[in-house]
């Protein structure tokens, strides 16, 4: 193998330098109606070069691949073409993370299966999770795969981790007299939790046959709305981002330290801190792509702006201590119980086009492609509806569930109840 390193210290133009190494290794199984297709294995390995040179003030930078197919004399000419690119870039000058090594595993059960037999279980829980009649899984692949993550700098920097996550992809379909509906469900978790598994597949073959059974109503909707754990982590996500270092270097930032994002409120009081690591969360990391360890700290508390966090770049450019990039957003658990939440009227969304949140508009809203109407005493399925209201109304009065949830990087309340909004 090519000794990179070797070659980036022997140019005289590099700087520094990082090296991220990613190796995935994935165990697949992909069935067809209910049979078993293929059973497959893929492993791969990226490795990616980054070229740092400092030019006057600043510091510039230029990544490239190499694969195993590469040679010396192709690398040599990789380096000094990521050399010139790196010169016409114009960064203010930073350090790079230093003098730390180690070998890390997020924390997963993962660990406690071989590949083959966790997925033909989560297979199992997928297939067994139907219960309901004319319902059924069309098509559905089941990945394991284990990601085995390393990082060395020029500076010092040599660390190793490995991570765990699964993904099921699957097609629940509904047959009708007239009709079939079918829907497309990606769900990805870090940990094994059958129930959560099995609820997860519940919830999706309900939603399929909601969808076939939904009308689009020609009667007025005015209710609490509910949302779910997808567009509640895409407004947290949302709010997150205003406080990460590069949305405030760059002035794209609408919150500031100690300012209120819920002023004058009736609801729970949102609490959210972003973390290296949540159990089950697919983002958990020990440290992140510049090498930084990773810990966590509260962005918000009792509806206040707190802290900004971010990666080392950005971190030293605002004269913040650097974070990293933390990946995981935890959200406290808020007062709702199942009793407010299940009363009716409500309209509780189950699928959207996607949630806009516009904190300059001050607007949250958008398409409703599936919904549960409970008009206080029957629930109905609709669709072709949408809903908008104030943002700043909405987070003021915002109630959070006491019931928990994982949704991809996002640890918090299952559902949230959404008042002041319009729906039409």
């Amino acid at each position: 193998m090519i000794d990179v390193i070797k070659l980036l210290e022997a140019n005289n133009n590099v700087s520094d330098y990082k090296i991220n190494i990613r190796k995935k290794e994935s165990y697949q199984l992909f069935f067809v109606k209910g049979k078993l297709e293929t059973v497959r294995r893929a492993n791969n390995c990226d490795k990616e070069i980054t070229v740092y040179v400092n030019h006057d003030e600043y510091k510039g930078d230029s990544e490239f691949f190499i694969y195993p197919s590469t040679t010396e004399d192709e690398t040599k000419e990789l380096i000094s073409k990521a050399v010139a690119k790196a010169l016409l870039i114009n960064n203010m000058n930073y350090e790079l993370p230093m003098n730390e090594e180690g070998f890390f595993e997020v924390e997963s059960n993962f660990k406690d299966y071989k590949a083959s037999d966790l997925a033909y279980l989560i297979s199992d829980v997928v297939f067994t999770s139907n219960d309901i009649d004319n319902a059924s899984l069309n098509s559905v692949e089941v990945f394991i795969n284990k990601h085995t993550d390393t990082i060395i700098n020029s500076r010092g920097i040599n660390k190793t981790q490995i991570k765990y996550d699964a993904m099921v992809e699957a097609i629940p379909t509904y047959n009708g007299e007239n009709e079939s509906v079918e829907l497309y469900q990606q769900y990805n978790f870090g940990s094994f939790d059958a129930n959560e598994v099995r609820n997860e597949i519940k919830e999706k073959l309900l939603e399929v046959k909601a969808r076939y059974e939904a009308i689009k109503p020609d009667f007025d909707i005015n209710c609490k709305v509910i949302i779910n754990k997808l567009e509640l982590s895409e407004l947290f996500e949302n709010i997150a981002y205003d406080l990460n270092y590069s949305s405030v270097y760059s002035q794209a930032n609408v919150f500031k330290k100690d300012d209120l994002i819920q002023k004058n409120s009736t609801g729970d009081l949102i609490n959210i801190t972003m973390k290296g690591e949540a159990i089950g969360n697919i983002n958990s990391s020990k440290f992140d792509a510049d090498g930084m360890t990773l810990s966590s700290v509260k962005i918000i508390e009792a509806g206040k702006a707190i802290n900004y966090f971010g990666s080392n770049r950005f971190g030293q450019y605002l004269n913040e201590k650097p974070t990293g990039s933390l990946g995981c957003i935890v959200v406290d658990a808020g007062s709702a119980c199942s009793k407010c939440l299940s009363n009716g009227p409500y309209l509780e969304i189950l699928s959207m086009s996607g949630l806009q949140v516009d904190f300059y508009k001050d607007y949250i809203g958008g398409e409703i492609r599936l919904a549960y109407y409970n008009d206080g005493n029957k629930i109905i399925p609709v669709t072709g509806i949408s809903f908008s209201g104030k943002l700043g109304e909405v987070l003021s009065s915002i109630r959070l569930s006491k019931e928990l949830t994982i949704c991809n990087r996002y640890n918090g309340p299952k559902k949230a109840i959404l008042d002041n909004v319009n729906i039409f």
